[in-house]
C-alpha cells in the first residue's frame, strides 16, 4: 500500500536587525549550515525542535524587503518573525519595555495628492496587519521572557509588554522635537503609534504579497528623543540581545 508523502515542515524565518541580537540564537542552532545568497548570510538549522532560518534584515526598508523576499523565495519559509529594538513614541512606552506589533505603517510614505498620506499605492491600505496567531504567541513569549530576564538588575523592574502599532521609516528618529512631531502627525491621521523603527512595515508588505504570516517584537532601547544615542551599545549587549533570545526560544516552544 502506498502512503501519501508527508510534506516537509516549512522553516520559521527569524529576522534580526543587529548582529548582537542574532549571535545567541546562532550559537544555539543544532546542525547549523551557513548559506550566502543575495549578498547575505543565512543560517539554517534546528532550534528547540523547529527548523529555522536566521538572517539579518540589515537597516532600512529596502534592505529588509530584499532579505524577506530572499527568505521566502530561496528558503521557502512558512512564517517570518522579527526581533529588534525600537524607539518609544507613545506615553507610557519606556526604555526596557517590549512592543509586540499588531500592525505597521510607513511614517515617511507620502504620495499625496495622488493617494492619501501614508497610504501605500495600489494596496488600498495604510496599515499592514501582523498575523493574529503569531502575534498572540509572541505576546505570551515576551511576557514569559520579562519574568525570566531578571530585569531588576538592569534597572527595568517595571518593564511591560505592549501591543499596538509600530511605524517604520528610512530615518533614525533621535530628536525630541522630531519624535513629538511624528507622533502627533500619525495620531492626528488616526494612527496612534507606540514605537518607531526602520524595517518592519516593509517586511509586512512583502509577506502580504507572498501570503506568508508575519509578526514582530521590538524592545524599547530609547525614547526616540535627544537621549536616543545614550548607552545604546551597552543596552543592546546586556538587555536587548537577551530579550531576543528568550522571546524566540519561548515562541518556538509554543509552536
Amino acid at each position: 500500500m502506498l502512503f501519501p508523502a508527508i510534506p516537509p515542515v516549512q522553516p520559521t524565518a527569524i529576522l534580526s536587525a543587529l548582529p548582537q541580537e542574532q549571535r545567541g540564537l546562532i550559537e544555539l542552532l543544532q546542525q547549523p549550515r551557513q548559506i550566502t545568497h543575495a549578498g547575505r548570510d543565512f543560517w539554517q538549522g534546528d532550534l528547540h525542535g523547529q527548523p529555522v532560518v536566521l538572517a539579518l534584515s540589515r537597516i532600512g526598508k529596502v534592505a529588509a524587503a530584499t532579505t524577506t523576499a530572499a527568505l521566502i523565495e530561496r528558503f521557502g519559509v512558512g512564517r517570518v518573525v522579527f526581533t529588534g529594538v525600537a524607539g518609544g513614541l507613545a506615553e507610557g512606552v519606556r526604555v526596557g519595555d517590549v512592543v509586540v506589533a499588531t500592525d505597521f505603517v510607513q511614517h515617511d510614505l507620502d504620495v499625496s495628492p495622488l493617494f492619501p498620506r501614508y497610504e501605500v499605492p495600489f494596496y488600498g491600505k495604510t496599515r499592514f496587519d501582523s498575523d493574529g496567531a503569531l502575534t498572540a504567541l509572541l505576546f505570551k513569549a515576551a511576557c514569559a521572557a520579562l519574568a525570566q530576564q531578571g530585569l531588576a538588575a538592569h534597572g527595568f523592574a517595571a518593564a511591560r509588554v505592549h501591543q499596538g502599532l509600530i511605524a517604520s521609516g528610512d530615518r533614525f528618529v533621535s530628536g525630541a522635537g522630531e519624535s513629538r512631531a511624528l507622533r502627533d502627525a500619525l495620531t492626528e491621521a488616526g494612527h496612534p503609534v507606540l514605537a518607531v523603527e526602520m524595517e518592519c512595515a516593509a517586511v509586512a508588505q512583502v509577506c502580504l504579497d507572498y501570503a506568508v504570516p508575519f509578526a514582530a517584537v521590538r524592545v524599547i532601547s530609547d525614547r526616540a528623543d535627544d537621549s536616543a544615542h545614550v548607552d545604546f551599545p551597552s543596552f543592546i549587549e546586556q538587555v536587548a540581545s537577551r530579550y531576543a533570545q528568550l522571546i524566540i526560544e519561548n515562541f518556538l516552544r509554543m509552536l
